[in-house]
């Protein structure tokens, strides 16, 4: 499941996504002193400039010099789509051309003046996707190339614009595996989570992987303050063959392993994704195989409901894969909160732009600009 080297963007250096001690490198390096390079690195993420030339506590001549031979702006916002429930879908053009999408959503639960308590942007890590999920759109267009740290961070601060209040959690769960793009998403990270940048903190900044286990023990090792959540959606290792192509690679057991050792070096809780299928993964016996896993760990699982991909036209077991019904969902719910588990349930926001859990794909680009 490895990653072309298809990853490396042409043009004028990337100032976006360094953070302040790489920054500073690439100061001393054209001859500049290191104070320079925190006044960028707080004009891009503490005011939020996307053009340096009018940052004025900047010489001319350094002013000039980043005109000519660099680029702050990371990320083009090319359209807008709104939902009835409050979410938006932004879509992205990059530097070389290409595009992802990536989309905030807005919490169900509420302030007492009625806005939202929490705000999550949903950001890519990949132009596309290898893994080949039956279940998700992105996996239809195959992968292009991993995004810069400058192009992860870039969509936080684009789609900051657009929110009415500060955005409160960031999770790695759009187009892309993130593992697979860790030293950028780790450094994008490190951003996110600098207090002074005032963006998000770490215990609300969150790597979902399909399960890459080198990643995980990379984690593990580093200690990392991110949260990890695992896409496991199935509960034998015949099932998980079926739709997730990676459990090939990685097998469940190894998978399991890996998430124990992360646990016991860590000791962070782990959120298990879970979509229901009808007649695949919903049944009494994958409760009960499923909460036999959440015990291996202090974890908790977030049941997700299916949201078809038809727009993709899917084919094989993509093309056969349902939604369990309300009545089948809601009895696996209370099982699964019968055996122990907590359980969340993952609301289906976004949906009418087919901006829901799994669905990024460039379905639909008409919206605002």
């Amino acid at each position: 499941m490895g990653i072309p080297r298809r990853d490396i963007v042409e043009g004028p250096t990337e100032l976006k996504g360094l953070p302040l001690a790489e920054l500073a490198e690439l100061f001393a390096a054209i001859g500049e002193k290191r104070y320079r390079a925190q006044q960028v690195y707080d004009a891009l993420y503490v005011h939020r400039v996307d053009d340096l030339q009018s940052v004025e506590v900047l010489p001319k001549a350094l002013r000039a010099t980043l005109a000519e031979g660099f680029r702050s702006q990371s990320v083009q916002l090319k359209t807008v789509q709104d939902s009835a429930d409050g979410t938006m879908k932004f879509l992205f053009s990059l530097y070389d051309g290409r595009a992802v999408e990536s989309v905030l959503i807005p919490s169900e639960l509420r302030e007492a003046d009625g806005l939202p308590r929490r705000r999550t942007l949903c950001v890519s890590t990949q132009v596309g996707c290898n893994l080949g999920c039956a279940f998700c759109a992105t996996a239809t267009l195959n992968l292009t190339r991993n995004l810069t740290a400058g192009e992860i961070v870039d969509q936080f601060l684009v789609a900051s614009l657009y929110s009415d209040r500060p955005i409160t959690n960031v999770v790695y769960m759009g187009m892309g595996e993130p593992m697979n793009n860790y030293d950028n998403v780790m450094k994008a990270s490190s951003i996110f989570n600098d207090q002074r940048t005032g963006m998000v903190a770490p215990r609300r900044t969150t790597l979902s992987t399909a399960g890459v286990v080198p990643g995980i023990l990379r984690m593990a090792d580093e200690n990392s303050l991110l949260k990890l959540a695992i896409s496991l959606h199935a509960t034998t290792q015949e099932q998980r063959l079926r739709i997730m192509p990676i459990a090939k690679r990685w097998p469940l057991e190894e998978l399991m392993e890996a998430i124990e050792v992360y646990y016991r070096k860590t000791r962070k809780t782990i959120t298990y994704e879970y979509i229901l299928f009808e007649g695949f993964n919903d049944s009494h016996d994958d409760v009960r195989r499923l909460a036999k896993i959440a015990r291996r760990v202090p974890s908790k699982v977030n049941v997700i409901p299916f949201h078809e991909i038809d727009f993709t036209h899917p084919s094989g077991i993509s093309a056969d894969l349902r939604p369990t019904s309300p009545q089948q969902f809601e009895l696996f719910l209370q099982a699964l909160r019968a055996e122990g588990v907590r359980v969340l349930v993952r609301s289906s926001s976004g949906l009418d732009i087919d901006a829901a859990c799994g669905q990024l794909a460039f379905s639909d680009v008409h919206g605002r600009s």
